[in-house]
C-alpha cells in the first residue's frame, strides 16, 4: 500500500498529559548534591521508564518518575516546584496550558510525535480517492483540526486562510476536492466502509483491524509545520538550561533500549525526534500567541 508524507500545524493527538505532584528538587544541585530529579509522567508504567532511571544512576543522576492520572494535573505540579521535569504533552498543549494559566513553562528537548493518519478500506493511495467523495475527520476540536491541516497537505482539501491549529469543517473551502465529514472520533474507523477514507486517531486502529502501516497520509514529523505535535520533556523557565536535566534529556534521545521501548510502548505508532530546542521554543511562541488572539 502507498503511503504519502504529509505535514500537519500544531497538536492533539493523543497528547498523553498527567500528574501528581510530590516536592522537588535543587534544579542545580542534581546529581552533585544527592537530590532526586522528580519527572512527572502520565505512563509511569511502560517498562522504558525503568530503563530511564537505570541509566541516569549510571551517569551519578538520581530519578524517580512521578505518574499521574489526569492531564491536567502535571504542569501546575511543575510550576508549583513538586516537580523538576514533566514528560507527556506536546508543544500545543503546554502552550494552552500556558496562555489559561498565565505561566511560562519550556520545553527542553524532543521526544516523539504520534502521527495522524489518514485511512482507506477502499483506496490505496490519496490520488486513487475520487473527486467528490467523502472524507471523515474527528469532531473534536483538537483532531479536527489536524486531521484537516492533514488532508490539505495530502492535496484533498483547501482550508480557508491556509489553515491552522483552529480549522474546523466550516472553513474547508468549495474548491476542495473532496468533502468533509465530521464524526464522533470513535465512528471515523467504523465509517470506513461508507466514506472513500477517514482520519483515525491511533487509539482505535487495533480496534478496527488496522495498524500505523496501513495510513495512505499523515502528518511528516520532518516537516516544520509538525512541530507543535512533538512530545517534549518541559522545565520552569528558569531551569531550561539547567545542565543536569539536559543531560537527562540526552540519555533518553541517546540510549536505544529507551528508544526502543518509547516505539514498543506506542505500537510502532511514536516516530522519535531529536528536534532543536530553539525551534520547540519558536513553535511554543507562535502556538501561544494564535491561541491568545483565537481566545
Amino acid at each position: 500500500m502507498s503511503k504519502k508524507f504529509v505535514s500537519a500545524a500544531a497538536l492533539a493527538l493523543p497528547l498523553a498529559l498527567m500528574l501528581a505532584g510530590c516536592a522537588g528538587g535543587n534544579a542545580e544541585a542534581g546529581s552533585e548534591s544527592g537530590e532526586v530529579v522528580r519527572i512527572g509522567v502520565v505512563n509511569s508504567g511502560d517498562a522504558y521508564w525503568e530503563t530511564f532511571t537505570e541509566t541516569a544512576a549510571d551517569e551519578g543522576i538520581e530519578v524517580e518518575i512521578v505518574n499521574f492520572t489526569e492531564y491536567t494535573q502535571p504542569n501546575p505540579a511543575l510550576s508549583a516546584g513538586e516537580l523538576d521535569l514533566n514528560q507527556f504533552q506536546h508543544v500545543i498543549y503546554l502552550a494552552t496550558y500556558n496562555v489559561l494559566s498565565d505561566d511560562d513553562l519550556q520545553p527542553i528537548g524532543s521526544t516523539a510525535i504520534y502521527p495522524l493518519g489518514l485511512y482507506s478500506t477502499q483506496y490505496e493511495s490519496v490520488d486513487d480517492i475520487p473527486e467528490g467523495s467523502t472524507v471523515a475527520v474527528p469532531n473534536d476540536e483538537s483532531n479536527q483540526a489536524r486531521g484537516l491541516l492533514v488532508l490539505q497537505s495530502a492535496g484533498l482539501i483547501e482550508l480557508a486562510d491556509g489553515g491552522s491549529i483552529f480549522s474546523t469543517v466550516a472553513d474547508v473551502l468549495p474548491e476542495s476536492k473532496v468533502e468533509v465529514e465530521a464524526l464522533e472520533a470513535s465512528f471515523t474507523a467504523t465509517s470506513l466502509p461508507d466514506v472513500a477514507a477517514a482520519i483515525v486517531n491511533n487509539d482505535f486502529l487495533a480496534d478496527a483491524g488496522l495498524t500505523a502501516d496501513d495510513a495512505i497520509a499523515q502528518d511528516d514529523p520532518a516537516d516544520p509545520a509538525a512541530i507543535p505535535y512533538i512530545n517534549i520533556f518541559a522545565a520552569k523557565a528558569e531551569d531550561a538550561d539547567n545542565p543536569t536535566y539536559l543531560k537527562l534529556v540526552e540519555i533518553y534521545q541517546e540510549t536505544q533500549e529507551i528508544l526502543d521501548g518509547v516505539v514498543e510502548a506506542s505500537g510502532g505508532t511514536a516516530v522519535l525526534v531529536q528536534t532543536p530546542v530553539e525551534d520547540l521554543v519558536a513553535s511554543l511562541a507562535e502556538v501561544e500567541e494564535a491561541t491568545r488572539d483565537h481566545q
